[in-house]
């Protein structure tokens, strides 16, 4: 399906996941127990620190502290109500001169503050202090702060249970008492559900295959673009098989200390061969798994390295005949490293391709069955509406068009609350408070119906849905939306070719009717230079620079840069691929003149009507055009 934009200035519900349940831990085994463990010694240490602190003050009797005080001997003293406790001067002939430190309980001695301070003794006087307030605000606060710091940050990071700071194993496994997901569950993937069968039986009966004297493939690979239903059919083929499900992302197995993701690996392998047969599936398993070779790394100590390291070695180790199947799932499986998808390890790899016409049809049954549809709602003109998309598109649109119905008020989902959807996940929400200047309106239509005559002229068009001039979208002010008639995988070098005029045949009109032209073409532009760059560089479609290829892509994983393209020609090919760009891109643009000035009086009158109506379909579009041609 192509959409020409007019633009300005530039789920599958997933299974519920439960952790496996383990036996309660005895009370010591807790992390409770430790905690008032510690506790516990804190207070011994501080009743310790207590006696330890009174064992070095001289008790002295009161009448003995006051002769000291008189004969100028105290040095410093502290006044509480219950004792007074500093230092006495060094006396005369002893062997050190530290202060010695004293204790006395006083009697009520009202004078005893202006003796001090006659004498020049320094004290001070203080309630006294309550050494459980002091055990509280001093130990026990600043501790339980930490603690409780500490407990906010682990369960963060997961919850303390699973380890200190989350170190445990992270798998999860499906119970059996949850529904299963079969391949009744999955539309669509044909192909795919047929090799996977062969999983399922090995699965079922692990002996099968040893009596010929072969094994069961180890590890399968499925691979696709994202939201084709990998980690469906993955949940599918241990329903079918009726064995237990562990899922992990690869992303679980990194944390933030060295050595945890290898640790998981084992983990994990050791709890599938206690409950063997079973299933091991890793989504994206490509956060683990990237090639050791792209692009510069920290080192051969790497966390990520390590982990990949474990679980090759793993997948090497473990016997095929307990039943433990590794399966995973990326959408990019060019960049994993070729040690994971050698024989032995990953055996088998499933291509989970983009459905088709009748796949997309049956998804979009499968998302309704439970939908209360109108009688006028054809499924498969919504599934040839939809090219491109894939399951979770899909299941998108089913559940865009139920809320359209439930806004409307329909007591059934319609085929105007389907249209509206697909708009909405094509073009972007409808913006009907956007309020436009009639002259940039007049010009959004000219420039629509600019791309609708062009697509109904050439030779190899698709047909024309719908034209619109409503803004969508963050930029786009009006598209022109076009139906295909059968899948297709492959273009001609004349589909290009008319692909290319049809992108600018909305400029081309502005030329024709206002003289000028706008920044309503960029995204046209941008596109008609891209399909010319690809049929000159890529595709060999150019008679002056023959059947080559030119430029070399590669991927940079360092720094976040994905893709670059190196040169491999030199300047003077450089200069000639340029101009046969720009070649392509002006025959394109002379075929929309050619076809717009034979059709001036089309293009007015469908101007006219799509700015008075605002939508068109592609029929009356048609009629339109064949009026005015006839005329």
């Amino acid at each position: 399906m192509e959409k020409n934009e007019f633009s300005g200035p530039k789920n599958d519900k997933p299974e519920i996941e439960i952790n496996r349940s383990t036996p309660p831990k005895k009370f010591w085994q807790r992390p409770d127990f430790t905690l008032i463990l510690y506790i516990l010694f804190l207070v011994a240490s501080f009743y310790f620190w207590q006696g330890a602190e009174q064992a070095k003050q001289r008790e002295i009797p009161y009448s003995e502290f006051l002769q000291h005080v008189d004969k100028g001997e105290v040095q410093e003293a502290t006044i509480t109500e219950k004792a007074v406790f500093g230092l006495l001067k060094p006396q005369p002939g002893q062997n050190n001169d530290q202060p010695i430190p004293f204790i006395t309980i006083p009697l009520p001695d009202t004078q005893l503050a202006e003796l001090l301070t006659d004498k020049g003794v320094k004290f001070v006087v203080r309630h006294s202090s309550n050494w459980l307030s002091n055990f509280i605000m001093n130990w026990v606060l600043p501790f339980g702060l930490i603690f409780l710091l500490w407990g906010w940050m682990a369960q963060r990071m997961g919850g303390m249970s699973k380890g200190f700071l989350n170190l445990g194993n992270k798998a999860h496994i499906h119970p059996s008492n949850l529904p299963k997901v079969t391949f009744d569950d999955v539309a669509g993937a044909e192909e795919a559900k047929m090799e996977l069968g062969e999983t399922i039986q090995f699965l079922k009966d692990p002996t099968r295959i040893q009596r010929l004297g072969g094994r069961m493939p180890k590890g399968v690979l499925l691979a696709g673009p994202p939201g084709t239903g990998k980690t469906l059919l993955a949940r599918a083929v241990a329903g079918e098989a009726g064995v237990p499900f562990f899922n992990i992302s690869g992303s679980e197995f990194i944390e933030l200390f060295v050595g945890v993701g290898a640790a998981r690996v084992r983990e994990m392998f050791e709890q599938a061969r206690e409950k063997a047969p079973c299933i091991i599936f890793i989504d994206e398993i490509d956060a683990i798994g990237r090639s050791r070779s792209a692009g510069p790394t920290m080192g051969g100590h790497d966390e990520r390295e390590q982990t990949l390291n474990q679980l090759l070695t793993e997948m090497d180790g473990f016997d095929p005949s307990t039943g433990v199947v590794v399966m995973a799932a990326t959408n990019r499986p060019e960049i994993l490293d070729k040690a994971l998808l050698r024989s032995g390890r990953f055996d088998r790899q499933v291509i989970v391709d983009k459905p088709d016409l009748i796949e997309r049809e049956q998804i979009l049954r499968l998302h309704t069955r439970n939908m209360t549809l109108a009688p006028d709602v054809d499924l498969k003109v919504v599934a040839q509406r939809t090219p491109g998309m894939v399951g979770a598109d899909l299941a998108n649109i089913a559940n865009e068009a139920a809320i359209r119905a439930v806004r409307e008020n329909h007591d059934q989902i319609t085929m105007d609350d389907f249209e509206a959807a697909i708009d909405r996940v094509i073009a972007g929400p409808e913006k009907q408070h956007r309020g436009i200047d009639k002259d940039e309106k007049h010009r959004v239509a000219f420039h629509e119906s600019g791309h609708t005559i062009v697509a109904l002229t050439v030779p190899t068009g698709e047909p024309v849905h719908k034209v619109s001039i409503i803004p969508r979208g963050v930029a786009a002010l009006g598209y022109t939306l076009q139906l295909p008639v059968k899948e297709k995988f492959l273009s001609t070098e004349a589909e290009l070719k008319d692909q290319i005029a049809i992108l600018l045949g909305g400029r081309v009109a502005e030329e024709l009717v206002f003289d000028s032209v706008s920044s309503g073409a960029s995204n046209d532009l941008e596109r008609a230079t891209q399909i010319a760059r690809e049929m000159v560089t890529r595709l060999g479609m150019s008679e002056k620079l023959g059947p080559l290829t030119y430029g070399e892509r590669h991927e940079l994983t360092f720094l976040g840069v994905k893709e670059e393209e190196a040169r491999n020609y030199s300047e003077q090919t450089a200069e000639l691929i340029d101009s046969e760009v720009r070649a392509l891109v002006e025959e394109g643009r002379a075929r929309a003149i050619e076809i717009l000035s034979a059709a001036r009086a089309g293009l007015d009158a469908m101007a006219a009507d799509l700015e008075k109506k605002e939508i068109i379909d592609g029929e009356e579009a048609q009629k339109i055009l064949d009026q005015a041609t006839a005329s």
